[in-house]
């Protein structure tokens, strides 16, 4: 069973970083029993990782290859844009931002209450871009970000974005802790770094391959909840940097038993793009 520091991965979470781990950038779909002997590992039940598994075909994250009387899983291009997108954000950008770009990203936007469902959309995007709420309707980001591709499509006539810099510079650090729980970040990183930092860590999982994904799961999830604030405007002690180089001290560890585990129980059968 997973122990307290990972109650919060939900079963999605993890069949998405199983993907990334084994099947993103290989055109192979998945039997559906490697899926269950995989998150039976990580502690979700059959029923749960079926019913995920449904949903994510429901939602074109997934779709299904039958060959004979066995279910293979393979990617769809959405689900590909998504795990992509993941990878970028673990191994190109980072957590750690170091950019001098003084500039900022205000977005302003205004939905009646009959469009909470959009709203709820558009904040989550907002929040895995690293916008922070300034006030009611208006959320501000560091650096020049693009959000053509983040707005959905049925609310861009409702959203207004400037490019702009501080008049008061000084101000910067007050309108960082208005937009930001910068107490309840640097609680996550330190956590990861309390509990991946022990000399057992995850002593609930069963093998490399299981510790692997829950290390990669959670730490994702401290990524899409980190705005990425520039250094100069964090406290000395952020412990962003050093939980970053824990993670990859322990994914490098992992890595080849890992493989190891996963070549053993992978049931995989290629497939050709449409």
């Amino acid at each position: 069973m997973p122990d307290s520091q990972s109650t919060e991965v939900r079963p999605q979470t993890l069949l998405l970083t199983f993907l990334g781990r084994a099947v993103l950038g290989h055109d192979i779909a998945v039997f559906s029993g490697t899926y269950l002997t995989v998150m039976d590992r990580l502690g979700v039940s059959e029923q749960a990782t079926r019913s995920t598994l449904s949903r994510m075909v429901s939602r074109q994250l997934l779709t299904r290859h039958r060959r004979g009387r066995k279910m293979y899983f393979g990617l769809t291009a959405q689900a590909e844009a998504v795990l992509t997108e993941g990878a970028q954000r673990l191994w190109k950008v980072g957590a750690v931002n170091r950019d001098a770009d003084e500039h900022w990203t205000l977005l302003g936007f205004s939905l009646p209450e009959s469009r909470r469902d959009e709203r709820h959309l558009l904040r989550s995007r907002l929040r895995w871009a690293g916008f922070g709420p300034l006030r009611s309707g208006l959320w501000i980001a560091p650096g020049t970000v693009d959000v053509t591709e983040l707005l959905p499509e049925q609310v861009r006539e409702h959203v207004h974005v400037f490019h702009a810099r501080a008049a008061e510079p000084a101000a910067i650090d007050q309108m960082m802790r208005d937009a930001y729980d910068l107490p309840a970040i640097a609680a996550r990183y330190q956590r990861f770094l309390d509990h991946w930092g022990a000399r057992r860590p995850h002593p609930a999982a069963g093998d490399d391959l299981t510790r692997q994904l829950w290390l990669v799961s959670e730490w994702l999830l401290i990524l899409r909840d980190d705005p990425r604030i520039p250094v100069r405007h964090l406290p000395r002690d952020w412990p962003a940097e050093a939980a970053e180089a824990l993670f990859h001290r322990c994914h490098e560890r992992l890595s080849g038993p890992a493989q190891q585990i996963l070549d053993e129980i992978l049931d995989a059968v290629e497939i050709q793009e449409p």
